[in-house]
This record gives structure tokens, sequence and C-alpha cells, in this order.
């Protein structure tokens, strides 16, 4: 049977635009279809920033996946001549028995990654825009850091189409089905058939695989940008690093230094379900004095004028980890992703691995924790 293609890449944003060019770069006709033009500001990988860090701490096995990450960041920094990452070292603080500090620490020991252990003195010492009345613990990390996402996904698709991908913007897919040992693939211009199909539609893929398959959930999360109210060098990248704060068992909040547009906050997951098609970008009063009251209490010079904010989307599984794995009924399908709201530094290894998937070779890495299987439970 011919095919159009031999894979088509549904949803480009951060692991669509990381496999279409790995799989282009590889020999593959490839084409990539996005309900958007990426990169574009309604799903999950806009808001300038996001955060690169090594020392794991939802789990170690994790960690070689991200190593490979930084591998390929930095080659497709001398392929494309951008800047993609900008390291500034990392803190994880929190109580020492909280799952942010114990679990940072047992990646970096697992796997004899470079990582200093602060008390709080140290951390007061050491990073005096932190406040720290409740005596936290803190993991430093030296290669953690930032990666700029619009330009990522620009530069993956720039480099998918030179190696002669077809890309097809603002075409929403609407169905797949099986056909043949290939799929056809339905949008709302055309239909296309392949013998391999990528699912990478982040908090689409509920409409695209049925939800007994994967329990899913889409969340609301709001970024913060705000002027220090003083000591504004205390909050450049040379002397803040990327941080996550957990405050309460289940309460975590994150930011990164000021870039130019003031220093970026957000919480850690505590948004509301959401359905992609009607998300709301209003960001209310009460969800920005919420987030002044925790700044407040542990950043508390970064309180200052509110500059900007965004809104974007987590999709989740239930146990917070990674979906890549083939579709359980049809082989040539791959689901790639959701990524429950940690997965962009992952994009670039998790578009080779997805290559390598489609090609049939053997992944370099252990995938159990991604395993469409576990939900079946």
């Amino acid at each position: 049977m011919s095919f159009d293609y031999e894979v088509i890449v549904v949803g480009l944003g951060a692991m669509g635009s990381s496999a279409a060019h790995h799989l282009a770069q590889s020999g593959l006709r490839v084409l990539g279809l996005d309900r958007f033009h990426p990169p574009h500001n309604f799903g999950s990988s806009h808001g300038l920033t996001r955060i690169i860090r090594e020392a794991y701490f939802e789990d170690p096995l994790y960690v070689p996946l991200v190593q490979r990450a930084y591998e390929l960041w930095f080659d497709l920094e001398k392929k494309s001549g951008k800047r993609l990452l900008l390291q500034t070292g990392g803190l994880m603080i929190g109580p020492s028995e909280g799952v942010l500090v114990s679990g940072a620490s047992r990646s970096a020991e697992q796997h004899n990654l470079a990582h200093e252990i602060l008390n709080s003195t140290n951390l007061a010492q050491k990073f005096p825009m932190f406040q720290v009345e409740d005596a936290p613990m803190a993991v430093w990390e030296p290669r953690a850091g930032i990666l700029f996402p619009e330009r990522a996904i620009k530069t993956h698709l720039d480099l998918a189409a030179k190696s002669g991908a077809q890309l097809r913007f603002n075409d929403p897919v609407r169905k797949w089905e099986p056909f043949g040992k290939g799929v056809r693939v339905f949008t709302d211009e055309s239909s296309y058939t392949a013998s391999h199909l990528v699912l990478s539609p982040g908090a689409w893929m509920t409409s695209l695989l049925p939800a007994d398959h994967l329990p899913l959930t889409v969340e609301r999360q709001v970024l913060y940008w705000f002027k220090p109210v003083s000591h504004q060098e205390m909050f450049q990248p040379n002397r803040l690093p990327i941080f996550i704060r957990q405050y309460a068992p289940d309460r975590f909040f994150y930011g990164l230094p000021d870039l130019g547009d003031g220093v970026k906050v957000a919480f850690h997951h505590q948004g509301g379900r959401v359905d992609p098609d009607s998300l709301s970008q209003e960001v209310k009063q009460i969800e920005i004095d919420e987030m002044r009251q925790v700044l407040s209490q542990y950043l508390p010079d970064a309180n200052g004028d509110l500059r900007s904010t965004a809104v974007c989307m987590y999709t989740n599984a239930p146990d917070e980890h990674f979906i890549l794995d083939y579709h359980p009924e049809f082989p040539q399908v791959v689901v790639a992703s959701p990524c429950s709201g940690h997965g962009f530094k992952f994009s670039a290894v998790i578009g080779e691995t997805i290559a390598a998937m489609i090609n049939g070779q053997q992944p370099q890495f252990n995938l159990d924790l991604f395993k469409i299987a576990r939900f079946s439970h």
C-alpha cells in the first residue's frame, strides 16, 4: 500500500517540533500538522522561559534523559547559531524531608551529580534574596538554567523544514483511523495517509485518544513577571538562579531571574481544570493576590510592580509522569507526552527518542515509567 508520507506528526509544540526535526533529519518523509502556528500562546510552551534542571526530584530515571537533552540543546545551538540555553545554576528549597529536597538529593547522589546541600544559614549567606525563617534546606546544582521555548520550537521547525519536512499550520486534526498497516489523518481541510503517526498535541490529546486509554486532565497555569521592589541587582541571572520552593506538603512555586521583563514566578500545579478550547486568558486579582502573598513570605524583594502575566496549560497524567509509548492497539502510532508540567526541558531528547522508535531502533533510555499500560490498573 502506498502512503502520502512515512510519518505524520500531530501537534508541533515542544515534543512535536523536535520529533519532526529528528524524523526529517533521519531521511523520512514527514508531514507536521498543528491547529495553530507555532510557536504560539495557546498551549503549554510559551512564556519566554522554561527551567532545565538535572537533579531531578520527580524520579532518578529522568536524569539520563535530561543529560542527553543538555547535549542536544548545545548541539542545536551550534546548528542554528541561536542561544537556546542559559545556565544560572538551580536551587531546590524546602523542608529536608519534603519530596523536593529529598528527591533532588536522591537523584544527585544516585547519578553522582555535582551538587551542594545548603542549610538555611548557608542559603541566606549565598542567596540573601530568599527568606529562610522556616529554616529550609536546599540542593544547589550548578548545571541548571533557562531554556527559551518559543525560540527552541521555531529552531526545531526551521531545521525540520530544511531537512524536507512539510509543515501545515492552522489546520486542526479532527480524527485519525487505522489505514491498512498505516493511518489516515483527517483535518478541516484535507486527509493524509502515512505508515506511522506521532500524536503530540499536548492539551488536545484527549480529543484524539479515548479517555479509557489515557485518563488525562488539563490544568490552567498562570505565569507572573514582577519588578523587584528593591535590590534589583540580586535578581539578575548572575545572582539569582532558577529555583523551586516547596512551602507546604503539596505546594510549590518556582522562579527565574530577571532577563529584562521582571522576575518570573508561578505556582507548580494548583491550577483549575479547563477545556483547552475555552481557556480563559484573564488573570484575576485574587490570583495575583495569592502569588503576592507567597512572594511576601519567601521572596519579598521581588514583590514589586506586576509587569505582565500569561496563561498556559499543563496536561497531567494521574502520576504526573510522562507518556511516551506505542499505542496499545496500533503499533504504528507513537503517543508522545503529555508531560504533566515538567516536560519542555526534555523535548530535544524526546524528539530524538520518537525518531528511534519510528525507525525501529531500541531506545537508549529506560522508558518504563512512561508506559501507557500503567493506567490499566
